[in-house]
């Protein structure tokens, strides 16, 4: 299926949408303030280590300590098939050694970067890794003659004398012998001097950074597929096009600077994609509709029927329904680039192959997300569990921050109840202190409840004291908020 990759740049943010047949499928959004920091090198230095959790705190520079697990350490590894078991980390780490790190998840909410010494470096065709000697191939190429095909041809082109490893791109089935020799010779250059730059660095510091969002563009997202790169910057397609001259000549022809008056984002309709994506009720073309709520643990599904009535029946209704809700799972899943545990709760099917019908059609809609998703099936309360790999924040939270109102808990006490709380907190300090007056500064919703139904109860309230309450607005305040002065 052809797509076009439609890149909005300006200084300050980078925005890239695929569209296929005119349907936003995916969207990346890269702000120069908070820039990705996956795949990123740094000279780090052990801050402390933990032996009951057997990981690391490692100081990279950022505000908070990155996190290093044992699993994660390519020491470890290596050491386990010297002596037949894993080391465990305080005889491998000390406080105070720098190391060679990779960020291989981006600090997420409350958590620090998330680190692996397992070096990787992604180039257009091949991945590269110092430390591993051996040739892996993308598990996305299915057949398994074209695998060892393709691991023969890079294997022979692999230097005798280098000891590294490579893991072999799905791009890499239409590539020739000289782009991937070109992309070896690279990637080892590349390693060269990131080893060079950390031998005369101090720790902490950035050693080596992963390429911005417009290059990583052609590298990781253009292919046979892509029919066009609209960009609407100059100065971003004269870069793109200097970075495909080099590595990728083919797309140079697909290159174009969007000409159009109306903006690029707002002609394909990508700005109202946006929206709708960071809003929690998805519409279906039936006239069902999904809710999807995020929260720190998990992100939740629910399918409903809506207004789709069908035409024969309720089970075949359901059906129906559950089969078009598949398909705009997997594309909001991508759109909101929402990873970790994901609990979907399709309509209650009563067929076995039905459940089976969708849950084959959930797989096959997942085929076409980069990042790996596992789908383990229905659950004995008929939900159906995925997983998705995160690395980076979500839409929403890179663009959306908590309501200053509500906390993002997504509803606030009522004006009545805050009126209790404040009846109750009054009384309560009646009997601590003994002034002359109370007063109540609080939202226009709750000083008006006072005013008139609930006049009487602050009333008895006051005979109870022995003290006047006076009332005033402040317009600032929320409806939560309140303060009870002393006078």
């Amino acid at each position: 299926m052809s797509e076009e990759i439609l890149v909005n740049h300006r200084a300050h943010e980078t925005r890239v949408a695929i569209v296929q047949q005119g349907v936003v499928q995916d969207l990346l959004i890269e702000r120069s303030v908070a820039r990705g920091m996956v795949g990123n090198l740094y000279l780090g230095r052990v801050s402390r280590v933990l032996p009951g959790m057997q990981s690391a705190f490692i100081d990279i520079g950022l505000e908070r300590a990155a996190f290093l697990h044992v699993a994660d350490l390519w020491q470890s590894r290596h050491s386990n098939a010297a002596t037949g078991g894993q080391q465990p980390i305080e005889k491998l780490l000390f406080e105070g050694q720098p190391l060679l790190v990779q960020v291989i998840k981006d600090p997420l909410g409350t958590k620090g970067a998330r680190l692996s010494t397992q070096v990787s470096i992604a180039g257009r065709f091949l991945v590269y890794l110092p430390h591993e000697p051996h040739i892996g191939v993308s598990q996305r190429i299915g057949d398994e003659q074209g695998r060892e095909a393709l691991r023969s041809r890079v294997q022979k082109l692999v230097p005798s004398d280098e000891k590294g490893g490579f893991i072999v791109r799905t791009l890499a089935e239409d590539a020739t012998g000289e782009e991937l020799a070109a992309d070896i010779a690279y990637l080892c250059r590349r390693w060269q001097q990131i080893l060079e730059v950390s031998r005369v660095s101090s720790a902490p510091s950035l050693i080596y950074q992963e390429l911005a969002l417009t290059q990583r563009v052609l590298r990781d997202l253009a292919g046979d597929a892509t029919s066009a790169v609209i960009v609407d910057s100059s100065e971003a397609l004269a870069q793109m096009a200097e970075f495909a001259s080099a590595w990728m000549p083919a797309m140079s022809k697909r290159l174009r600077l969007h000409a159009s008056e109306r903006l690029l984002f707002e002609l394909h309709g990508v700005e109202q994609e946006i929206e709708r994506a960071l809003s929690r009720r998805v519409d279906l073309k039936s006239g069902g509709y999904l809710i999807i709520d995020q929260t720190e643990a998990m992100t939740t599904i629910d399918v409903n029927t809506g207004s789709y009535v069908g035409g024969r029946n309720f089970e075949d209704t359901v059906f129906r329904t559950n089969l078009e809700a598949a398909h705009a799972i997997a594309r909001q899943l991508r759109l909101r680039n929402l990873g970790g545990i994901i609990v979907v709760d399709l309509i209650d099917m009563r067929e076995s192959t039905h459940r089976d019908a969708v849950l084959a059609e959930l797989r096959k809609a997942a085929e076409r997300d980069r990042t790996r998703i596992g789908i383990s099936g229905f659950t004995s309360l008929g939900l159906v569990e995925l997983t998705r790999k995160r690395t980076r924040e979500s839409l929403a939270r890179v663009l959306c921050e908590p309501c200053p109102t509500c906390s993002g808990t997504g509803q606030i006490k009522t004006a009545r109840t805050v009126c209790y709380e404040i009846l109750r907190e009054i009384h309560r300090e009646a009997g601590q202190f003994n002034p002359r007056e109370f007063r109540l500064v609080a939202a226009q919703s709750v000083i008006d409840l006072f005013l008139e139904e609930e006049a009487q109860p602050l009333a008895a309230l006051c005979d109870a004291i022995g003290r006047q309450v006076s009332l005033m607005v402040e317009p600032g305040y929320a409806q939560e908020h309140y303060d009870i002065v002393l006078l």
